[in-house]
């Protein structure tokens, strides 16, 4: 869809220079972009490459000489990665899934709402309730009971289970399973796994007559909030009594879990492959980088980042930067990075050194 340069400034709530009225279809990166793109040049060093390309306009960063750039039009965006969001928001396609309910899916004795759409070959269970305006791709499964708030979309083979509530406006992307079975196991004697954790490791470990685990099932559930988003092939388990919960605003990542019981607040973002066990509390907009793993039974303060690859095995205070495995504050992490690089010189000298203290060339 096309857009004059002023249309765009005004979405992005920026300030627009130059010939407003151009047209643009798409947006570019610079060097490859042609007379009706938009080219994101949002730091000088995109700007440099705004002279291979053929942008009548572009985003620029603040300051910039968007004329000596050879640009006949400009947008100022003080803060690149907002106007980006607002940007891509604004030039999308809305969800490719036709209106209506298609030929092929199931919805007997479901609660549809007005305008929702639903795609080839899906379910949607008895007593299920789907909120007006969502649209629902193929080949998706909600099950019996389920409630989904209005305009929700739920994409191509996700799959919604039993005891699952979903607020307004969510996005669950493909394959994601919401409501799954917790991992939760015990045996008939005391296993060693929980001799481990009383002893700290101390304890022998002990063959069992019984080696068998028996199932604790998941009656609690999932709740999700308001505008969440749940990724590729993310999993978040049902609680054992009480449910799983997940806060207004989460922005869940692919390939992400939530073990059964876990307690996630509002606006929190979880990047690629990060987990959480079970029964962990999680503060407000907590961040957790991508790979970060946390422990079960832990609680997690509001506002706390952590690294890729972090893994957190203790509780965290609010508005700690973590770092590492086991994870530390960042700074003492890095602190104790650099001393390790400097061991093998440290040792090689203290090898080195001579009896009256002077350090030695080592052979």
């Amino acid at each position: 869809m096309a857009h004059s340069i002023a249309e765009i400034a005004k979405a992005l709530n920026a300030e627009a220079f130059g010939a407003t009225d151009i047209i643009v279809d798409g947006a570019s990166e610079p060097a490859s972009a042609g007379p009706r793109d938009l080219a994101l040049a949002m730091s000088p060093a995109y700007g440099e490459k705004l002279a291979e390309g053929q942008a009548r306009a572009a985003i620029v960063w603040p300051g910039a000489d968007w004329k000596a750039l050879g640009l006949e039009a400009a947008i100022i965006a003080p803060r690149a990665r907002l106007a980006m969001a607002r940007l891509t928001q604004m030039l999308d396609t809305p969800w490719d899934i036709e209106d209506g309910i298609h030929v092929t899916a199931i919805t007997d004795g479901a609660e549809i709402g007005k305008g929702v759409a639903i795609g080839p070959y899906s379910i949607v269970g008895k007593g299920a309730k789907v909120g007006a305006g969502s649209r629902i791709a193929a080949h998706v499964v909600i099950a019996p009971g389920v409630v989904i708030g209005e305009g929700s979309v739920i994409l191509d083979g996700a799959k919604i289970l039993r005891r699952v509530t979903i607020g307004a406006r969510a996005v669950i992307h493909p394959n994601a399973v919401i409501g799954s079975d917790g991992f939760s196991w015990v045996s008939a004697d005391v296993s060693n796994v929980e001799r481990a954790r009383a002893t700290m490791g101390e304890a022998e470990a002990n063959i069992p007559d019984d080696p068998s685990w028996h199932r604790i099932h998941s009656l609690g559930g999932v709740e999700i909030g308001d505008d969440c988003e749940i990724g590729v092939g993310s999993t978040i388990d049902a609680g054992t009594i009480r449910a799983t919960k997940v806060g207004n605003g989460c922005k869940i990542d692919n390939g992400c879990h939530l073990g059964h019981n876990v307690t996630m607040g509002d606006h929190c973002l979880m990047a690629g492959h990060a987990a959480v066990a079970g029964s962990t509390v999680i503060g407000d907009r907590v961040v957790l980088g991508g790979q970060t793993g946390v422990g079960d039974n832990l609680k997690i303060g509001d506002d706390v980042v952590t690294s890729a690859g972090t893994i957190v095995l203790a509780n965290v205070p609010s508005g700690r930067v973590m770092m590492g495995y086991p994870a530390t504050t960042m700074t003492q992490q890095v602190d104790m990075y650099k001393a390790l690089r400097r061991l093998p010189r440290f040792s090689r000298d203290k090898v080195g050194s001579s009896k009256s203290g002077f350090n030695s060339k080592p052979e």
